[in-house]
């Protein structure tokens, strides 16, 4: 008999790509989760993971049974589903993966009302990008995702993915203190263009969506500086060495030396809450995608849908 928490965790290193990955999705140490795959070996008598460089891959067994494994995954949470709505609470592990500024501008308040208001929810979060956000809820890696995208930018919905709007947020161009720009009441885009620039790495939303859009106002950024965290590029612009853009979740008070400048048009960024379709049933998904949305509203994002039930649409709202 195969256990099934030793699936999840292969499960989850097929999705993460490395045991330290699933390990951080799951809640428990890598540790853990090298001993669960070794129960796993000796039960399958099989060799599932192979040492690559410093990391692991999945043998072509492993494969396989973490296919089936998604498959066993989904048969469970439709029994959980069922099983919390005949009882009508909140109630088992709801995981949620977040993009770094809303886990810190909207998670803490959200997950300190769920654990006041039903405490026999287990809540759980992750921080994850916004470009891996809907395959992680696809595959049943997390419940129930906190994710954006921008007007050039869609965020992807497939199939058996529902959504809900939590909020719009609202960009700002910001400069050192000194700046030709600074004291401006608006700046257009076009005006830009023999700006240095700070922002996210290649391959993160924000940055794609910084190069796209100043490539469609005609000129090619000129990117100095590259830093994941909004704080980081806080400290660069507060040293003078950059000018960047940056959305007020999460943004927090700006240093001393960096001044926002409004942006003409606005850029705006729309969060979004993404769940499986079969999982909507769930009290623990209406309870946090409310939870989310009211802390959106709160937050000052605005939004078409900024109380009251969630969304079940699939597609965009």
């Amino acid at each position: 008999m195969l256990d099934l928490s030793r699936l999840r965790a292969l499960h989850a290193i097929s999705v993460h790509g490395s045991v330290a990955g699933a390990a951080a999705a799951l809640g428990y140490t890598p540790s853990a989760v090298s001993q669960q795959i070794t129960k796993l070996e000796r039960e399958t008598r099989t060799t599932l993971l192979e040492r690559r460089g410093r990391g692991v891959a999945l043998t072509e067994e492993a494969l396989h049974l973490a296919a089936t494994a998604q498959q066993l995954l989904a048969i469970v949470e439709r029994a959980e589903t069922t099983l919390e709505e005949r009882r009508g609470l909140p109630t088992g592990r709801l995981s949620i993966g977040a993009f770094a500024s809303a886990a810190r501008g909207l998670l803490p308040g959200v997950l300190a009302e769920l654990d006041r208001d039903h405490p026999a929810l287990d809540v759980r979060l992750t921080e994850v990008d916004p470009h891996l956000s809907v395959d992680l809820v696809a595959k049943g890696v997390i419940d129930l995702a906190v994710a954006h995208d921008w007007d050039i930018a869609p965020l992807p919905a497939p199939e058996g993915i529902a959504q809900a709007v939590i909020g719009d947020d609202r960009c700002d161009l910001l400069v050192p203190q000194g700046h030709r720009l600074a004291g401006r009441d608006s700046v257009r885009r076009e005006e830009l263009a023999k700006e240095r620039w700070i922002c996210q790495p290649p391959g993160t939303v924000c940055h794609d969506w910084l190069v796209r859009t100043l490539r469609a106002a005609g000129y090619e950024p000129d990117i100095r500086h590259q830093a994941e965290e909004n704080h980081t590029q806080l400290a660069l612009l507060a040293a003078g060495l950059g000018v960047a853009m940056i959305p007020r979740l999460g943004r927090g008070p700006l240093p001393a030396g960096v001044v926002a400048v409004p942006l003409d048009p606005v850029p705006v960024r729309r969060l979004y809450a993404l769940w499986r379709t079969e999982a909507a049933r769930r009290p623990a998904i209406t309870v946090a995608v409310e939870s989310l949305q009211a802390r959106g509203a709160g937050a000052g994002l605005g939004s078409r849908r900024a109380s009251g039930a969630p969304s079940l649409s699939q597609g965009r709202p």
